[in-house]
């Protein structure tokens, strides 16, 4: 019955998203009344109080089990722009025994150990299937029973949150005693006008977010974090890739080099966290730059990041809210710890964010703290979350799975480690490749990268 399906929403409180995520649970619900059933639970995520970690899924495990345990069957999970067919969606799950242990959902894996996973599975890593949160996946309530009976006794050890869809399922899996994830073919990531979907229960609006007019050049202030020992080797790639998309940037390093140019900010640099530099660049863009400037951007010199397409993302995000958007890491969530912006895919600032940060007393606690940490840690203190965005990456393309990025349009990716940059940018993130043929990808080979 489709009253014992629990629906769950990975929803965030950002307007742009919040609205995109009531709109899919009315279209939820709206095919259930259509259908004459008794309605399904649809929860939204970030509504659940008192869960800074809500949106890490495994801390409300137990809260799963106690209310939905006795009258539910299964626990489904998606995205705001997952599509559901709710009648497919009752047919694929009424194939499983609903009495017995079910981790479902669409199968990813990874073609070589990666840095993201801590290289689990270095022997054979295509073992590992782990779910594509983008086709929705699904938990029988035995498997939330067992899941919140074990966090009861043993709570989550990870200190980091780094890729959740491989941790939910290395947990679920407990090394080998757990259900390992069962392939659904009726849970797909196939555009929802694809011809190839007529046999899908769940389908993923797989385009860039446009919301009007992409915002000007002129509206994002770009900062690109240096050192003197990088100017030879990283700066010219930005040079010849994606500055030329910035109408606005500026080069921080610890040495003035006037043929870049650099500014040097004062800070010496150090070889871990640089949270003296970045809040120098935030004091600077609030100081200095033009106030009618509503973005910042603070990217490393050795990232890749389509300003062309950051322009589309952000016309749906309201300048006049606290934003503080790019790739969603979490930090200490088990235990009352906060949620920050991974700095290496870049980190997407409202000025009005800025300017909360910092009215308040919120600070490095050294120079050389990790400044990401540091700031998802003071915005977290102000009340102001983080925005996740999946199109921004922390590694390379090599670092993910191949399915995964096949139902992106990606802003950014991080690292040269042994590959061309270049090579990478004009493949993956350069402007007029999905872009000229409307939206549609590009046929050029990625298989290499």
């Amino acid at each position: 019955e489709l009253k014992e399906i629990v629906f769950i929403i990975q929803s965030q409180s950002n307007s742009f998203h919040s609205k995109r995520a009531e709109d899919l649970k009315r279209d939820i619900l709206k095919q259930a009344a259509d259908l004459g059933k008794e309605l399904p639970t649809v929860l939204l995520i970030h509504q659940m109080d008192g869960h800074e970690g809500a949106w890490t899924i495994l801390p409300l495990m137990r809260d799963f089990s106690v209310t939905y345990g006795r009258n539910s069957s299964w626990i489904f999970f998606c995205e705001e722009d997952t599509r559901i067919q709710v009648v497919k969606l009752l047919e694929t799950l009424g194939r499983f025994d609903r009495s017995k242990e079910w981790f479902l959902g669409k199968a990813l894996y990874d073609e070589e150990s990666t840095i993201i996973h801590h290289y689990a599975f270095a022997e054979n890593p295509t073992v590992f299937k782990f779910p594509d949160f983008a086709a929705g996946w699904a938990l029988s309530i035995p498997l939330v029973n067992k899941l919140a009976k074990k966090l009861k006794s043993e709570p989550l050890k990870s200190d980091f949150t780094i890729d959740l869809k491989h941790e939910i399922a290395l947990y679920i899996w407990q090394k080998g005693e757990g259900p390992h994830l069962t392939p659904v073919p009726e849970f797909c990531t196939d555009d929802v006008n694809s011809y190839e979907v007529d046999h899908c229960a769940t389908t993923f609006s797989n385009f860039l977010p446009l919301c009007g007019e992409p915002v000007k050049r002129e509206d994002i202030f770009v900062a690109v974090k240096t050192c003197q020992k990088f100017h030879g080797d990283r700066i010219p790639v930005v040079k010849q890739t994606w500055e030329r998309e910035a109408a606005l940037i500026e080069y921080y390093s610890d040495y003035a080099d006037t043929s870049i140019p650099t500014i040097d900010l004062g800070i010496p640099n150090t070889d871990r966290g640089h949270c003296g530099k970045t809040f120098a660049i935030l004091e600077r863009f609030l100081n200095h730059s033009s106030p009618r400037t509503p973005w910042l951007v603070i990217v490393d010199d050795d990232t890749l990041i389509s300003i062309f397409r950051l322009r589309k993302l952000l016309s749906c995000y309201d300048p006049n809210e606290p934003v503080f958007l790019g790739e969603r890491y979490g930090y200490g969530l088990g235990t009352g710890g906060y949620s920050y912006i991974t700095g290496g895919g870049g980190m997407v600032f409202s000025r009005i964010a800025v300017q909360k940060l910092l009215a308040s007393k919120c600070r490095c606690y050294s120079m050389d703290a990790p400044d990401d940490m540091v700031l998802g840690m003071c915005f977290s203190g102000l009340g102001i979350p983080v925005t996740h965005s999946p199109l921004f990456h922390q590694a390379r393309p090599m670092d993910y799975p191949k399915g995964y990025l096949s139902h992106q349009i990606p802003v950014s990716f991080h690292k040269h480690w042994n590959i061309d940059p270049v090579k990478v940018y004009f493949t993956w993130l350069a402007p007029n490749t999905e872009e000229s043929l409307h939206g549609k990808k590009a046929g050029y080979s990625r298989e290499d990268l």
